[in-house]
């Protein structure tokens, strides 16, 4: 394999020690098709954006880490807040769904993983900030939540919600053995109506506006999560899911909040 500069690159270990950009395929002219993509289903989904033969070193990174994690879990609602009392209980505003799993913090990435390496890539932050259709977006200031490694193991899973923040952007580095799934039911509702009877009938386990989306190693997936309700299919077998998730805004300076810090890891810095 050559590098960018037309060297030949050695091992694996030479494309990510010397250049993170080697181990992926960051192409521009994919920008307009990722765009096209968000404007229809308010997700653009690129297989294989980490090369084939780069991603048994991401593995070794994110199995390396997993054991790191803090576990949570328990009941929450798809508003990520308290249920609402005010509403029925049949509403969405009162559902709650089951949800368990690890969260590896920021802080415990060492500076030569892999994963670290690909999210403070400079030129990978402007290609997601094109995807959005944004002039420049931010990595999260947050020393804990800025990149994440989900780990789920048997029978963990998330819940039906809808984000808070207007975009997500995840990278797959192994699949469980069976379900893990990143299922959504696309732009579910807008900025000005709820359409609580389409996310009712999602949460009453109807298919038909649901997508599937397997996240095979090596996808990147920039998703829009605010008004397209999702969840991660119940985990099954030995083998755990394990998922970057790197976090931008389109403001510098962003933090979690000390209770999501205190929830997700365990501790507050």
């Amino acid at each position: 394999m050559l590098n960018r500069t037309g060297h030949l690159l050695r091992s694996i270990s030479d494309v990510l020690i010397d250049d993170i950009a080697d181990a992926c395929a960051l192409d521009w002219s994919f920008v307009s098709e990722g765009r096209a993509q968000m404007a229809a289903t308010g997700a653009c989904e690129i297989p294989n954006f980490v090369r084939a033969e780069a991603m048994p070193a991401f593995v070794e990174d994110a199995q390396r880490l997993a054991p790191l994690a803090h576990r949570s879990g328990g009941l929450g609602t798809v508003y990520l807040g308290f249920p609402d009392e005010s509403f029925p209980l049949d509403h969405p505003q009162q559902w709650l769904g089951q949800y368990d799993l690890g969260a590896v913090a920021y802080d415990l990435f060492p500076p030569d993983s892999p994963i670290r390496r690909f999210y403070e890539w400079p030129e990978f932050t402007r290609f997601v900030a094109a995807i959005l259709g944004l002039d420049e977006i931010f990595p999260f200031a947050d020393p804990l939540g800025a990149l994440n490694l989900a780990v789920m193991t048997d029978g963990d899973q998330l819940q039906w919600h809808f984000d808070g923040t207007d975009f997500v952007v995840s990278l797959a580095i192994q699949s469980a053995d069976v379900g893990g799934d990143f299922e959504v039911a696309p732009q579910t509702r807008t900025a000005d109506d709820e359409h609580y009877e389409d996310v009712a009938r999602v949460l009453a386990g109807e298919r038909e506006c649901v997508i599937t989306q397997p996240m095979r190693p090596g996808t990147l997936l920039v998703f829009a999560g605010r008004y397209s309700i999702h969840r991660v299919s119940p985990i099954e077998g030995s083998t755990p899911r394990l998922v970057a998730l790197l976090g931008y805004d389109t403001k510098p300076g962003t933090m979690s909040s000390d209770l999501l810090k205190e929830v997700r890891y365990g501790r507050i810095s």
